[in-house]
């Protein structure tokens, strides 16, 4: 079956992920209370960013949920970003 010469393709954004660990690199472990490194991993509607794309060991990463959740629970970061 041959594609239609009016259809277009559609082009891939390739999304550039980093090679190294955060936190590995900085030698710091992810703290609630630092909310500029936490801001850095969360997208604009505030949901975490996945391993594969923020580039966070396996460790980091898991390390790095437990504080997010836990400092939305102190309120220093929204559950929503409207």
């Amino acid at each position: 079956m041959k594609k239609k010469a009016t259809q277009k393709r559609r082009v891939r954004r390739r999304i550039e992920v980093p090679k190294k660990c955060y936190f590995c690199t900085e030698r710091k472990e992810p703290h609630f209370s630092n909310t500029e490194v936490l801001w850095r991993f969360l997208t604009e509607r505030g949901k975490i960013i996945g391993r594969s794309r923020n580039g966070l060991c396996a460790k980091h990463h898991r390390d790095l949920t437990i504080t997010i959740k836990h400092a939305r629970h102190l309120a220093l970061l929204p559950f929503i970003v409207r």
